[in-house]
């Protein structure tokens, strides 16, 4: 039996969805992800691709263990880590301050705090503005300083949430080296992002999500063919043609018997029992 890093069985995520009139519940229920299957081999690179509110960002926090399922299964053997924007940090205290307690949460004795510290500086390159609280950085050096902290954690599985579409190039090759030592080192790497070419040149298969499904799953080249195919198609419609694709997906997505509270009894049945 081949050993999987993560796999998913008929995964489902739903969300509560707000009215217009914030005071009056509509009980309207959507599917962030419906019914998703898929494995990740142990060592395995794979890029996740999809549109805008495709599910990738969600996908990303409950492989990371941040959100939880809703129905479904999921199984993942080995420490994992997520890396985005502005995820685990403190605004409210320095960069050194959260590595600090970034380790202290993990339970990590003081010699390894500052070995992490240490690499971090190094590598995120902040000079003074590891002394400064986060709530000064840019963008850029917000995604600077998580990416480190979390490269210098060493975990077995990372997820890479679109933290390279920030800040400035050098950094982001810099980074994009680095995660190839680490793919030659037999980490498991799951690569959410935008860009074709850096999913292509980094990714050995590729995932593609759209309206919360699974549209197809294998070989890097041929989904980012497909996709970017289906991004041309997008892109050639007009505003209105565009908005009326938009909203069908959108309506697959929303659950229609969600009334009376259904669903609320549901999801706190899963949240107790999952």
């Amino acid at each position: 039996m081949e050993d999987y890093a993560i796999e998913f069985r008929n995964v489902s995520k739903i969300y509560k969805l707000s009215g217009k009139d914030k005071k009056k519940s509509e009980n309207k229920m959507f599917y962030a992800l419906k019914d998703v299957s898929f494995r990740i081999s142990k060592g395995e690179v794979v890029g996740i691709l999809g549109t805008n509110g495709s599910g990738k960002s969600t996908m990303a926090t409950i492989l990371a263990g941040i959100s939880e399922i809703d129905s479904g299964e999921m199984i993942v053997n080995g420490e994992q880590a997520l890396i985005a924007i502005n995820t685990g940090l403190n605004n409210q205290l320095t960069g050194l301050e959260n590595i600090e307690l970034k380790g202290a949460l993990l339970g990590l004795k003081q010699q390894r705090i500052n070995e992490i510290i240490n690499g971090v500086a190094e590598f995120a390159e902040l000079g003074e503005f590891l002394y400064q609280p986060v709530k000064k950085y840019s963008s850029g050096m917000k995604s600077r300083l998580g990416f480190s902290i979390n490269l210098c954690l060493d975990p077995d599985i990372l997820i890479i949430d679109e933290a390279l579409s920030v800040g400035d190039k050098g950094f982001a090759n810099k980074c994009l080296t680095r995660m190839k030592e680490l793919k030659k080192q037999g980490k498991t790497i799951v690569f959410v992002s935008h860009s074709l070419p850096q999913v292509r040149e980094f990714c050995d298969t590729a995932l593609w999500i759209e309206a919360g499904e699974v549209r197809e799953y294998g070989k890097v080249d041929p989904v980012c063919d497909h996709y970017s195919e289906y991004v041309d198609w997008m892109n050639k419609m007009s505003a209105e043609e565009k908005k009326k694709v938009n909203e069908e997906k959108f309506q697959k997505r929303i659950i229609p018997d969600a009334k009376d509270g259904f669903w609320d009894k549901v999801l706190t049945f899963f949240q107790k029992h999952m």
